[in-house]
C-alpha cells in the first residue's frame, strides 16, 4: 500500500504548485497591478473597457477623470452621483500614489503628480515599453486602440501585463 506516501506526494505537489504561482508573480512582479476589486467599479468601469487597476494611475487623474464623466474621452460616460463618488473613492483609494502602494512608482517615475495624463498610454514609462510595437499592430482588427490592453496581454484581466501574458498577432 502506499498510504505512508499520500501525505508526502499532495506535499511534492502543493511545493510545485506554489513554486509555479511563485515564479508567475515574480515574472509579472514590475507588470503587475492588482486587478480592481470592486463590483461597481468592474461593472461600470468594464462595461465599455478593461477596468483600469487604480494603481496605474495617481489619485489627481482618477479625480480629473472622474470630474469629466460627461466627455470621457469622446463618450458621455455620465453616472448618478453617488456611483460617481463611490468609483472615484475606490480609484483614489487605490491609486498608485496612495500609500502603501506596492508598486506606485513603477508607471509614473518621472511624472509629476499634479500633471499626471488621464490615459495610461501616455505615460512615459508605458510609451518606452511599446515603442517597439509596429503601427499596423496598433490598427488590427482586434487590437484597434491602444488602450485595448486585453487585446495583446491576455492576463491583464488578471492584472498581468509582463511579456510572457503577449499574444502573437498576424
Amino acid at each position: 500500500m502506499n498510504i505512508p506516501y499520500r501525505p508526502l506526494a499532495l506535499g511534492f505537489i502543493a511545493l510545485v504548485f506554489s513554486v509555479l504561482v511563485l515564479e508567475r508573480a515574480q515574472a509579472g512582479g514590475s507588470h503587475f497591478y492588482a486587478p480592481v476589486a470592486d463590483p461597481v467599479v468592474k461593472e461600470e468601469c468594464g462595461s465599455c473597457h478593461l477596468a483600469f487597476a487604480p494603481s496605474m494611475l495617481p489619485a489627481s487623474s482618477w479625480q480629473r477623470m472622474m470630474g469629466e464623466l460627461k466627455n470621457h474621452f469622446g463618450d458621455d460616460a455620465s453616472l448618478d452621483a453617488d456611483t460617481t463618488a463611490k468609483i472615484a473613492r475606490y480609484l483614489t483609494a487605490n491609486a498608485a500614489d496612495a500609500s502603501g502602494r506596492r508598486y506606485s512608482g513603477k508607471l509614473l517615475k518621472g511624472v509629476a503628480l499634479s500633471s499626471a495624463p488621464q490615459r495610461i498610454t501616455e505615460l512615459p514609462k508605458w510609451v518606452r515599453e511599446h515603442r517597439k510595437v509596429p503601427d499596423w499592430e496598433w490598427r488590427h482588427k482586434d487590437v484597434r486602440t491602444k488602450a485595448n490592453c486585453v487585446a495583446c496581454h491576455a492576463d491583464a484581466e488578471q492584472g498581468y501585463y509582463d511579456e510572457h501574458s503577449i499574444t502573437a498577432r498576424k
